[in-house]
This record gives C-alpha cells, structure tokens and sequence, in this order.
C-alpha cells in the first residue's frame, strides 16, 4: 500500500514538472493558496524547480503571479464583506487594535501578505478597510515575490535535499 501512494505522489509529481503543465499549475496553486483556503503553494515550486532547474525565474514570478491575484481576489472579498456588514448593520465597523493598526500603516501592512497564517486574512482586512486597492496590490506583490525568491532558493542551495 506504501509503494503504491508513493508511486502515486511521484507521478503527480511528474505531471507537475511537465514544462506544459508545470507553469499554468504553478499559477493556479498559487491563486488559490492565497485566498483564505488552507493550502500552500511553495512545495509545487520548489517541486517544478527542483526537477526542472531552468525553470528558476519563470517559477518564481509566475507563482508570484498568481499568489497576487489570489490576494487581490481576497482584498476585494474584503471589501465586499464589509459593504454587506455595513449595509446590514448601517454602520461602518472600525474598533479593535489590529484594524487601528493596519489603517496607521496604510498598503504598506500588505508587505506582510506573505506570512502563513496572517497573510490571507490580512488582505482581506485591507479590503474590508477599503486601504487604497492599487498600492496594496504593488506591496502585496512585493511581499510575495521575496517570499517564493527566498525560500525556493533557500531550499535549492543552502539546505539541499540529500
């Protein structure tokens, strides 16, 4: 049974690092890591460059492609949520320390997209907060593109698979 489910992970795997199928998945992964589903999308780019090492650049700005559309998708969740709130309730909801403190740094809390765990939910509070769309996408970009960039190329170089 455990040769069988490696052999099925190794050949998805396969499928993956397929350059015709490679990026557009790549993409998609990292779309949909980046809204509020729990999933992460560094082990398929790590994965796809691992197999393919040419695949270094494309990967990494692909993936930062699609993570920032999936935190675009989640600013404007954001927005939408809080337009219902306050259409339901006739009134905008503005207390609590962390709201404070991300309307006091503006787009520029969006650099902080990348973090697991607080990373998703924070754009969707820049949104709810209507923190301008078009910075906080540019810092969200930023944010994602160091993220894939580090970490892929820490995985490849400075802790190597034996």
């Amino acid at each position: 049974m455990e040769a069988w489910l490696q052999e099925q992970i190794n050949a998805v795997l396969l499928l993956f690092a397929l350059p015709t199928v490679g990026l557009p998945a790549i993409f998609v992964i990292a779309l949909v890591s980046a809204t509020l589903l729990p999933m992460g999308s560094e082990p398929a780019v790590y994965g796809l460059v691992r197999l393919s090492p040419e695949m270094f650049w494309p990967a990494i700005l692909v993936a930062t492609a699609g993570n920032t559309l999936g935190g675009a998708i989640t600013w404007w969740m954001g927005y939408g949520a809080e337009r219902a709130v306050e259409r339901a309730t006739h009134k905008p909801m503005t207390e609590g320390r962390a709201l404070r403190w991300l309307q006091q740094f503006g787009p520029r809390a969006c650099l902080l997209s990348w973090l697991p765990g607080v990373g998703d939910p924070l754009c969707a509070v820049a949104g709810w907060l209507r923190i301008p769309f078009w910075p906080c996408l540019l810092y969200m970009a930023v944010g994602k593109f160091g993220r894939y960039l580090c970490m892929t190329w820490a995985l490849l170089y400075i802790w190597p698979p034996k």
